[in-house]
């Protein structure tokens, strides 16, 4: 079955708290008519929630994926095919109907429906004023619209159109997607800016900070700057960075975050894996770092030392092996974050590289150098572009391990055959095929 063909789920994951997203069963059965004329502020509330929730959807195998495609990681667990097909071992070929192609793009698409519900929700509805009608609306989109630059990121491609579930829209390639995704931002924001003071509804505490219309419109420009720099625009992008919550000298973990929970309905982080100890080393489901990622780093970057750990004996599956597991999360409930500070300031690097301001990007990517306890970078004079983009992918690739960029930030560069080949006979892929069920 078509993914966009799924029926109204938000109502399944609709009890909001500040920290947890608890299941609940409306004893009305609501269904997905139900809302669709004269919905209630609570059940606009309870998509609201069921948005947020279901971003979390498919984040772990996008994450890990991604990768172990881009040599990032190793996933050595039960499953043959995350060191086999995802490393295309012995020639194999990536399948379009396996769990690596599937669940981030049903996952995606399960909050981007969500989103177009609510939109469509909030728009025949007598129960909201027009500003309370904008909120939603401007705050759907936005989050639609993030979960469609993913759906580019992994799979090169993205369906936008998914309003009749019996008259799907084309599956569009990277441009002509990226562009209406820049569209759907611009309308989002109109929609913030008449949204009055506040939000009809409540975020989770992963909102902390972004949970106003104003607020949050800094969020939506924040994702408008990433499109922008990633369609090319960097003059276009460079607009944007001054309403965003970038902040050149600030803290570099602000932004919105996922949160996770371990009540009932709720989610653990999917990425996170416990450290492995002399007396209890982990030798079961392991995110194991790539040995390049180990021997590629500069010395005292502290980026190494605060993601990944040495093992106390190596790792070994499927003939490949590692000393250095990973210690991203410190818990099952740690946070993941959206799009934080620091990637909008390597984001702004890359805008100010694409309009040909190169001390500008020196400066940035030096921002983040000094933040890894490295020392700014000395080229010798004045740098080329074509030495700040290496710098740029550098300093992505450090700061970003483990975060679904790598994959992508090779392939938009055309630098995945740069990457390690772990054994004779494996492949580089670097896009995800669209599942088989798209097709149907």
């Amino acid at each position: 079955m078509n993914i966009t063909k799924l029926t109204l789920i938000a109502f399944s994951l609709a009890i909001f708290s500040s920290c947890t997203f608890e299941e609940v069963i409306d004893p009305n059965g609501p269904s997905l008519d139900g809302v669709q004329e004269e919905a209630s502020k609570g059940q606009l509330n309870e998509l609201v929630v069921g948005i947020e929730a279901t971003k979390r959807n498919g984040l772990g195998i996008e994450t890990t994926a991604s990768g172990t495609m881009a040599r990032e990681l190793y996933l050595f667990d039960a499953d043959p095919r995350n060191t086999g097909d995802l490393l295309g071992k012995n020639g194999i070929g990536l399948d379009n109907n396996s769990f690596y192609s599937v669940a981030q793009w049903n996952g995606n698409y399960r909050c981007v429906k969500n989103a177009s519900i609510l939109i469509n929700a909030a728009n025949n509805t007598s129960a909201v004023t027009a500003a309370e009608a904008n909120a939603y609306t401007g705050y759907a989109k936005t989050m639609m619209a993030y979960e469609l630059i993913q759906v580019l990121k992994s799979y090169g491609m993205a369906r936008i159109d998914i309003e009749d579930p019996d008259n799907l829209g084309p599956i569009l390639d990277f441009g002509p997607a990226m562009d209406a995704i820049r569209g759907m931002l611009d309308d989002a924001l109109d929609d913030l800016n008449g949204a009055g003071g506040e939000f009809p509804f409540s975020l989770s505490e992963g909102f902390s900070g972004f949970d106003t219309p104003s607020t949050f419109a800094q969020y939506n420009r924040a994702i408008a700057a990433m499109a922008a720099v990633y369609d090319g625009d960097g003059s276009g992008s460079l607009n944007l960075f001054s309403n965003s919550y970038f902040d050149i000298a600030g803290d570099l973990n602000t932004g919105p975050k996922h949160i996770f929970g371990l009540g009932s309905g709720d989610q653990a982080n999917p990425v996170f894996r416990p450290a492995s100890t002399e007396d209890n080393p982990n030798n079961g489901d392991q995110i194991i770092v790539h040995p390049s990622f180990i021997d590629d780093a500069e010395d005292g970057d502290l980026r190494v030392e605060n993601k990944t750990a040495e093992r106390p004996d190596p790792s070994t599956q499927d003939g490949l092996t590692s000393n250095f597991e990973s210690t991203l999360y410190e818990s099952n409930v740690s946070p993941i974050d959206l799009l934080r500070n620091e990637e909008l300031i390597l984001l702004f690097a890359e805008a100010n590289i694409i309009a040909g301001n190169l001390g500008v990007a020196q400066n940035a990517l030096d921002v983040i150098r000094i933040s890894a306890g490295l020392e700014a970078k000395d080229y010798g004079g004045n740098p080329t572009s074509e030495q700040l983009v290496d710098e740029l992918l550098m300093q992505r690739r450090y700061s970003l391990w483990a975060e679904n960029h790598r994959m992508f930030d090779l392939r938009r560069y055309g630098r995945s055959n740069t990457l390690p080949i772990d054994r004779p006979g494996d492949q580089i892929f670097n896009v995800l095929p669209i599942p088989l069920s798209e097709s149907n």
